[in-house]
Formats: C-alpha cells, structure tokens, sequence
C-alpha cells in the first residue's frame, strides 16, 4: 500500500468525526485548515509549520496535526470555517488535552505555535 507524504509525516486529514475522537481521547489537535492556492497557508507551512523545532514539539507532545483541503470548497470544511467565524482560508485551531480551541492568528511564526502547545 503505498503511503502519501502527509501520512509519512504524521499528517492527517481533517474530519470533525476524527477532531472528535481525539478529543474524546483527550488528545491535543492542532487543525490546519489550507487550500492549494492560498499563498499565506503556503508561507505559513513553509516556515511556521514545516519546521523541525514544530514537528519535534507535535511529536514530544503527541499533538495530533489534522489538515482540511478547502481548495475545492469541501462543504465540512466550509461548516467548521464558518462556527469559527470565518469565510476562508487560512484557519488554525489548536484544542489542548482537555479544554476548548484556540483560535491562532493568520500569519504564524514557530515561536507562536511552540507558545501556544506548550501552554
């Protein structure tokens, strides 16, 4: 079975039935909602996200990365952008172990990602 590069880098697709299952778990999620021709989702990923201090601090905290591609207006996608007030692309929520999302700003820098899962 051949393996895309996001499940090789721990990424996994965005689904709230999923979002619920590790929170119910009690598991950390960082949601990164994107699109293919969202220029500042690019920007972001390359150099907040894509980052080995990020990646190690996801891994040493077990923080679930799950990724929604709203390039082709995926209607659950759609949904969970507009309960978090928003009409578009980008959007990061971090939810902690146990308590309610934190909505991240637009523009990231690792130091605000690694700031906010290690609270």
């Amino acid at each position: 079975m051949a393996t895309t590069p996001e499940a090789t880098s721990g990424i996994e697709a965005f689904s709230n039935a999923r979002l619920a299952e590790l929170r119910a778990k009690g598991q950390p999620v960082f949601v990164d909602m994107t699109a293919s021709w969202c220029i500042t989702c690019m920007v972001n990923e390359r150099v907040a996200l894509d980052v080995a201090s990020v990646k190690e601090a996801f891994g040493a905290r077990h923080v679930a990365y799950l990724k929604g591609d709203w390039t082709n207006r995926d209607a659950e996608i759609s949904a969970y952008l507009k309960a978090h007030g928003r009409d578009g692309v980008p959007l990061y929520v971090y939810y902690p172990a146990h308590g309610d999302g934190e909505v991240l700003p637009q523009i990231l820098t690792p130091g605000l990602v690694l700031g906010v899962i290690g609270k």
